[in-house]
């Protein structure tokens, strides 16, 4: 099929589909960062605490991530476009339920859970049917580009329009908000929306690696999140955790030597480029939610802000992922994707060293906004990079499975930036200095910026996207 128009732009159909795969990776990352700035109003009206709020939505993250890899394969046995508008089906009644919840359990019903299970089957359509949709190097740059820069907006703008729409009316009508964005999609992708590939039944479904995938995964972040309460628990579930990961490929070795299907193939991981990408991925997201939860929370504990107050500070950082997402293409035909990973690393963590200097100096809130924008910057530069050197590194056939992996790493990384600088919040507020706390956190989420740092710079030097859509070696 003809991608591009003699105008340079996609078909109308195709142009339709990438809105719609835009707009749903927007309202999933939406939903992950909107409920930071409202974490005051939410636990006041369903009289529970920080921390029970914060439960809800490491358990909405943790859940993604959990359950994102046998989302992926699913999209092989059940068709791509058929998993994508159940996930958004699940999705919007979990958003709806969320609205009329009476209490904390009907919340995490709700949001963590049918909203998470939504994400974990919609995302890896998105990711797989873009990359079989869009064929040239050049037009998929730039369909990934859309889509990773509305998911950097929906995070990071999150908290404004939350915070909007929580002082405005409550914090109820932002999950109306999501059920009707999603009832918009689901209406846009049956009509636009099509799958290259039609779905195989045949194509087993390993439940053991599945089971042991999730379960090894929620163990290590339900470790951290109790490590203020009890330091051998948080010890014995993260150990737990690794050593269910460790049998969860023992098992998948064990199906490919016996020429059986497993969950996912070993060959994901022989690719160096990817396993430095999927590095990269998951800390770029562990700050993005580390950043975000410890700004917001820091506004409202601290400094006695509502949620439309700690919203309008993060215009900054909105602003800031805008102007690098505007950038995005262009900067992407002339320079490697490790140069655009290496110099967003780079930038973010410059951002929060200014954020950590004027905002910690100075009592007026606009000494935060520099180092928020900054922050902004850096992180709307890096995202598009590292999807494209992970998502470009196989074939069609692996697109299922790796598209899973990705956004499980990806969003492994949020679960861990609530649960970490969650668990440096809880300790520092209970202790004697709870002050130092939020900037401990803040410490913690520039630390796995080094990490991601490091990862970005062993990347293999890639492809520049040439003007016509093709690539030259660098």
């Amino acid at each position: 099929m003809t991608e591009r128009t003699s105008t340079g732009r996609f078909p109308t159909t195709l142009r339709q589909a990438l809105i719609a795969f835009a707009l749903a990776q927007f309202i999933c990352s939406f939903a992950g960062s909107n409920m930071n700035v409202m974490i005051t109003d939410i636990s006041k009206d369903l009289n529970t605490t920080v921390q029970g709020v914060q439960l809800a939505i490491t358990l909405f993250l943790l859940v993604m991530a959990a359950l994102m890899i046998p989302g992926g394969k699913l999209t092989d046995r059940y068709g791509r476009k058929w998993c994508l508008i159940l996930g958004l089906l699940l999705f919007g009644s979990g958003a709806l339920l969320s609205s009329f919840a009476p209490g904390l359990g009907v919340l995490i019903i709700g949001y963590s859970v049918l909203e998470g299970v939504g994400t974990a089957l919609l995302i890896p359509p998105v990711y797989i049917l873009t990359t079989l949709l869009f064929r040239d190097v050049g037009s998929r740059a730039r369909a990934f580009g859309a889509i990773s820069a509305m998911g950097g907006i929906g995070a990071v703008a999150g908290p404004l329009i939350g915070g909007f729409i929580a002082y405005a009316i409550s914090w109820r009508a932002a999950f109306v908000l999501q059920a009707l964005i999603v009832l918009a999609i689901v209406l846009l992708s049956r009509r636009a929306v099509r799958d290259p590939l039609p779905p195989d039944r045949s194509v087993p479904f390993d439940v053991l690696g599945a089971v042991l995938s999730a379960a090894g995964l929620m163990l290590i972040v339900i470790g951290i999140l109790l490590a203020d309460d009890n330091a051998l628990a948080t010890l014995g579930l993260v150990v737990a955790g690794a050593v269910v990961l460790a049998l969860f490929f023992v098992t998948v070795r064990a199906k490919e030597r016996s020429g059986r299907e497993p969950l996912l193939s070993t060959s994901l991981f022989r690719n160096r480029a990817s396993n430095l990408g999927l590095v990269t991925q998951n800390t770029q997201w562990l700050m993005v939610m580390g950043s975000s939860f410890v700004v917001s929370t820091y506004l409202q504990v601290v400094r006695g802000y509502n949620a439309i107050e700690t919203g309008g500070v993060f215009t900054a950082t909105t602003v800031g992922v805008l102007i690098s997402s505007l950038f995005a293409e262009r900067m992407a035909k002339r320079r490697p994707q490790r140069t655009l990973i290496l110099a967003g690393f780079l930038v973010t963590i410059a951002g929060i060293a200014l954020l950590l200097l004027l905002g910690g100096t100075s009592e007026r809130i606009w000494a935060m906004l520099p180092g928020l924008f900054v922050i902004g910057l850096g992180l709307g530069g890096m995202l598009t990079p590292s999807v494209n050197v992970v998502q470009s590194s196989f074939p069609e056939h692996l697109q299922g499975e790796i598209s899973g992996l990705s956004r499980s790493v990806s969003n492994l990384g949020s679960s861990l930036g609530a649960a970490l600088t969650g668990t440096i919040l809880v300790a520092g507020v209970n202790g004697a200095a709870p002050g130092r706390a939020y900037v401990l956190a803040m410490v913690a989420v520039a630390g796995a910026g080094v990490i991601g740092l490091v990862a970005a710079w062993f990347l293999p030097t890639g492809q520049i996207l040439a003007q016509d859509g093709g690539s030259r070696s660098t």
